[in-house]
């Protein structure tokens, strides 16, 4: 019998310097999604990968001195880049596609002209509101206070030529997907969809851009870049060989079963991507699934805003899989979750080491001693079972279905709850029965000793098969201590009783879960996060300050003025030097020759608003006279020399004295 198929994808992430915890929420609940799927038997293709191009990243590689690709290399590739995040989280994709990868931008190509010739995408020009962190155009009416209402930063006036998509054109389609059916979830994403971007009108889309070069080119329009969305939302079909000979799996998978995204991305997958496809006839996603964010002290997690958390330091501080069991336990999956370090730790004392790991140490501790590590032949049944057997058993009997529902519906977090119903039942189930007593008189009671712990091994077994999609590494190793082989860790085994041999060797080994002394270990968390702070700072050499002091009347006679950069341009013959006309309150421009065309390219500086000492004499620099000088800071970093202008809030005039 051929295996049920089953595609999931997390969104494409856009390759930050600065991964923090939040990047790993979805990510972690796709791959315990798709680790479910694949132990329940599914044929399963899990998709995740990188979003590379657009006007953010072209600017931060100009600041950075490299070139784009070399930028998003470094990221994606590079030490504790995001390939290096996701194999540290134990995250199971079976593709990883960067959109720069040459076979996705030759699908977006031919995607783009198709659309193109079907007449929903036409060459217009661009008028309104663009927030470039989000890479978002937004009208009047759908800023928030006059902020982008994604991220609430300040957004600029734009004016291009550009390609639209007429979205517009499939606006009752796509309110009837998102009304009539359960494409999107959870329901409460729906109205706030409808209601925010479809009844106030759906406006055609902007695709291409003119103003910037780092993007798949419209290949029939030089000058023109596709823009972000249908760039990066089309990798969910490209990386199955869509439009290109990468791959042959698009018949085999598409479409897909769920796409997992953040709220703040609900809106492209579930009006623009749905549109796109319908543009391009082709079958729709069966699910987009809308999470919540991750909120520190109250906001969502952001580099911008300086509240990250480092989820190298918290995987090293307490391990991989207590790190990802807490975010799928803690925080209703479809909803906002306050995350701080103190509930992180809460949580692995409470679930993992006094219910889980104490449940594994005591089990196999009791077996070692009492049995040497292995129950007699026999001591799966009893004769008489007590109410608190009969109660055990129904549980873990029941709890394969019960899971199975939880995450059918995407609630990993209420079947973790389900699990551990069990767990805590199992534990109460030793005070009910109270094994050393037993033990006392082994001759009477061994019998009945014997089947209780066989009774708590087994329980243990079926939990830690339900377990392993969150913890994969912590199962193997528990496991490995109640004796349970390959053959009684299938998805199978956990609907029935009985299926641990009764001679299973046990091992007690090292506890799964130490209970956390959590003083030391916020103290310890405080010091690890101030050495990765100082680890991170650039290696900066500064010129040693001069002993030779100054009196304060010939600082005085210095004229230090706001200047605005009118033009700027390379001085002929000469590698430093770039000549500026400037603005200096005066009305007549001021020519200043300055040696920095090592660290700026002239089209950076035009319209800064830069300082000038603007009384020193006229001096002659490659026959042209320069009078005054800029402003700038000078720093050796790594070994090379840095360089920076200093530059104040254009909201200061030209001629201003500065003082």
């Amino acid at each position: 019998m051929e295996k049920k198929k089953f595609y999931i994808t997390t969104p494409i992430y856009y390759p930050s310097d600065k991964l923090h915890i939040g990047h790993t929420y979805c990510t972690v609940a796709t791959d315990a999604m798709a680790r479910y799927k694949r132990l329940t038997g599914c044929d399963v293709c899990f998709l995740t990968g990188t979003d590379e191009h657009g006007q953010k990243i072209e600017t931060k590689a100009q600041e950075s001195g490299i070139t784009p690709k070399e930028f998003v290399d470094r990221i994606v590739e590079g030490p504790r880049g995001v390939k290096d995040l996701w194999k540290l989280m134990n995250i199971s994709n079976d593709r990883f596609i960067r959109t720069t990868d040459d076979y996705h931008v030759s699908a977006v190509q031919k995607i783009f002209r198709k659309m193109y010739d079907n007449g929903d995408i036409y060459k217009g020009a661009y008028r309104g509101k663009y927030c470039t962190p989000c890479e978002s155009f937004w009208t009047e009416s759908q800023l928030k206070d006059g902020c982008c209402p994604d991220c609430g930063r300040s957004v600029v006036d734009a004016e291009e030529e550009a390609y639209f998509f007429r979205l517009s054109k499939y606006a009752d389609r796509v309110r009837d997907l998102l009304e009539n059916t359960d494409f999107l979830q959870p329901r409460s994403r729906v109205n706030e969809m409808v209601k925010n971007f479809i009844d106030s009108g759906l406006e055609d889309l902007c695709v291409s851009r003119t103003s910037f070069t780092w993007g798949i080119p419209v290949d029939f329009d030089p000058g023109h870049v596709v823009y972000v969305w249908v760039d990066a939302l089309f990798n969910y079909t490209s990386a199955l060989g869509f439009l290109n000979d990468q791959y042959h799996d698009y018949e085999k998978y598409w479409p897909a079963d769920v796409h997992f995204v953040g709220k703040e991305i609900v809106r492209f997958h579930s009006i623009i991507w749905p549109a796109m496809l319908m543009s391009m006839e082709m079958p729709l996603p069966k699910h987009v699934f809308g999470h919540g964010w991750l909120l520190l002290d109250g906001g969502k997690m952001s580099k911008s805003k300086g509240n990250v958390v480092d989820p190298y330091i918290l995987a090293e501080q307490f391990g991989v899989d207590a790190l990802r069991f807490f975010l799928m336990r803690t925080f209703p999956f479809g909803s906002d979750g306050n995350f701080s370090n103190e509930l992180l730790i809460q949580t692995i004392n409470t679930d993992l080491a006094n219910d889980l790991g104490n449940l594994v140490s005591r089990t196999t501790a009791m077996v070692g001693k009492y049995f040497g590590g292995s129950l007699p032949e026999g001591c799966g049944t009893w004769t008489a079972p007590e109410t608190c057997d009969q109660e055990l058993l129904s549980m873990a009997r029941a709890l394969r279905s019960a899971y199975e529902a939880q995450m059918e519906a995407y609630a990993p977090h209420n079947a973790l709850s389900e699990v551990f119903k069990v767990i805590q039942r199992a534990n109460k189930y030793i005070d009910e029965t109270a094994p050393w007593a037993l033990a006392r008189d082994m001759e009477a009671n061994g019998p009945r000793l014997a089947h209780v712990l066989y009774n708590l091994l087994e329980a243990t077994r079926i939990c830690g098969i339900l377990l392993s999609p969150f913890m994969p590494a912590s199962c193997e190793a528990l496991f490995r201590q109640i004796g349970a082989g390959a053959n009684c860790q299938s998805w199978e085994s956990a609907a029935e009783w009985g299926v641990l041999p009764e001679t299973a060797a046990t091992t007690k080994g090292e506890n799964l879960f130490p209970r956390i002394d959590a003083e030391k270990a916020l103290a310890a968390l405080e010091e690890a996060e101030q050495a990765a702070r100082k680890a991170a700072l650039p290696a900066v050499e500064l010129e040693p300050q001069l002993s030779e002091q100054v009196d304060f009347d010939t600082f005085c006679k210095s004229d230090f003025r706001a200047v605005k950069v009118k033009a700027c341009e390379a001085v002929k013959k000469s590698e430093k030097l770039l000549r500026f006309t400037l603005d200096d309150g005066t009305g007549t421009d001021r020519q200043i020759l300055s040696g920095i065309h090592k660290f700026y390219e002239p089209e950076q500086l035009v319209g800064k608003t830069l300082v000038a000492i603007v009384n020193l004499p006229p001096r002659k620099m490659m026959g042209q006279e320069s009078c005054g000088m800029l402003l700038s800071a000078v720093h050796t970093e790594q070994g090379e020399e840095k360089l920076n202008l200093i530059m104040v809030d254009d909201a200061i005039p030209a001629g201003a004295k500065l003082c």
